[in-house]
Protein backbone atom coordinates (compact mmCIF):
# COMPACT_ATOMS: atom_id res chain seq x y z
CA UNK A 1 0.00 0.00 0.00
CA UNK A 2 0.93 3.55 -0.51
CA UNK A 3 1.35 5.99 2.31
CA UNK A 4 -1.86 7.79 1.25
CA UNK A 5 -3.49 4.21 1.46
CA UNK A 6 -2.41 3.20 4.46
CA UNK A 7 -3.65 6.56 6.26
CA UNK A 8 -6.67 5.66 4.60
CA UNK A 9 -6.82 2.51 6.18
CA UNK A 10 -6.18 3.15 9.39
CA UNK A 11 -9.05 5.50 9.76
CA UNK A 12 -11.34 3.23 7.41
CA UNK A 13 -10.62 0.62 10.34
CA UNK A 14 -12.00 3.11 13.14
CA UNK A 15 -15.15 3.03 11.82
CA UNK A 16 -15.53 -0.50 12.41
CA UNK A 17 -16.41 0.48 16.00
CA UNK A 18 -19.73 2.29 14.34
CA UNK A 19 -20.88 -1.17 12.47
CA UNK A 20 -18.67 -0.41 9.64
CA UNK A 21 -16.44 -2.85 8.44
CA UNK A 22 -14.01 -2.05 6.10
CA UNK A 23 -12.08 -4.85 3.62
CA UNK A 24 -8.90 -3.94 1.06
CA UNK A 25 -7.91 -5.28 -1.89
CA UNK A 26 -11.35 -7.13 -2.13
CA UNK A 27 -11.76 -8.66 -5.65
CA UNK A 28 -14.94 -8.16 -6.88
CA UNK A 29 -16.07 -9.70 -10.11
CA UNK A 30 -12.71 -10.42 -11.55
CA UNK A 31 -11.82 -6.71 -10.15
CA UNK A 32 -9.52 -5.56 -6.86
CA UNK A 33 -10.95 -2.31 -5.44
CA UNK A 34 -8.76 -0.84 -2.75
CA UNK A 35 -11.25 -0.97 -0.10
CA UNK A 36 -14.57 -1.91 -0.11
CA UNK A 37 -17.51 -1.92 2.45
CA UNK A 38 -19.98 -4.73 1.58
CA UNK A 39 -22.44 -3.19 4.11
CA UNK A 40 -23.11 -0.15 3.09
CA UNK A 41 -22.29 -1.34 -0.50
CA UNK A 42 -19.46 1.44 -0.62
CA UNK A 43 -16.24 0.77 -2.95
CA UNK A 44 -13.20 3.58 -2.09
CA UNK A 45 -10.54 3.95 -4.83
CA UNK A 46 -7.28 5.54 -4.46
CA UNK A 47 -5.19 6.89 -7.24
CA UNK A 48 -1.81 8.33 -7.53
CA UNK A 49 -2.66 11.00 -10.05
CA UNK A 50 -5.37 11.87 -12.94
CA UNK A 51 -5.03 9.53 -16.00
CA UNK A 52 -6.43 11.66 -18.87
CA UNK A 53 -7.64 8.96 -21.51
CA UNK A 54 -5.46 6.44 -21.08
CA UNK A 55 -6.31 2.76 -20.64
CA UNK A 56 -5.76 2.96 -17.05
CA UNK A 57 -8.68 5.66 -17.26
CA UNK A 58 -10.74 3.52 -19.45
CA UNK A 59 -10.62 0.21 -17.25
CA UNK A 60 -11.14 2.43 -14.23
CA UNK A 61 -14.66 3.32 -15.65
CA UNK A 62 -15.33 0.18 -17.07
CA UNK A 63 -14.64 -1.07 -13.32
CA UNK A 64 -16.69 1.26 -11.65
CA UNK A 65 -19.84 1.18 -14.65
CA UNK A 66 -19.84 -2.64 -13.78
CA UNK A 67 -19.61 -1.62 -9.48
CA UNK A 68 -22.59 0.67 -9.92
CA UNK A 69 -24.42 -1.78 -11.94
CA UNK A 70 -23.88 -4.29 -8.73
CA UNK A 71 -25.18 -1.84 -6.96
CA UNK A 72 -22.36 -0.36 -5.39
CA UNK A 73 -20.72 3.18 -4.75
CA UNK A 74 -17.72 4.45 -5.86
CA UNK A 75 -15.64 7.04 -3.93
CA UNK A 76 -12.41 7.39 -6.16
CA UNK A 77 -9.61 9.94 -4.54
CA UNK A 78 -6.40 11.10 -5.83
CA UNK A 79 -3.31 11.21 -3.64
CA UNK A 80 -3.98 14.96 -3.81
CA UNK A 81 -6.68 14.81 -2.59
CA UNK A 82 -5.78 13.02 0.72
CA UNK A 83 -2.77 15.28 1.26
CA UNK A 84 -4.62 18.34 0.69
CA UNK A 85 -8.46 17.93 2.42
CA UNK A 86 -8.41 14.55 4.56
CA UNK A 87 -10.99 15.70 6.67
CA UNK A 88 -13.21 16.50 3.08
CA UNK A 89 -12.49 12.94 2.19
CA UNK A 90 -13.12 11.56 5.22
CA UNK A 91 -16.61 13.53 5.35
CA UNK A 92 -17.28 12.15 2.03
CA UNK A 93 -16.96 8.86 3.36
CA UNK A 94 -18.99 9.88 6.26
CA UNK A 95 -21.79 10.74 4.39
CA UNK A 96 -21.71 7.75 1.94
CA UNK A 97 -22.08 5.58 4.81
CA UNK A 98 -24.72 7.20 6.15
CA UNK A 99 -26.70 7.11 2.77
Amino acid sequence: MTPHEIRLWAHLRLLKRDGHHFRRQVPIDGFIVDFACFGRRLVIEVDGGRHGETAQAINDARRDAHLAEQGFRVLRFWNSDLDDNFDGVMQTVADALSH
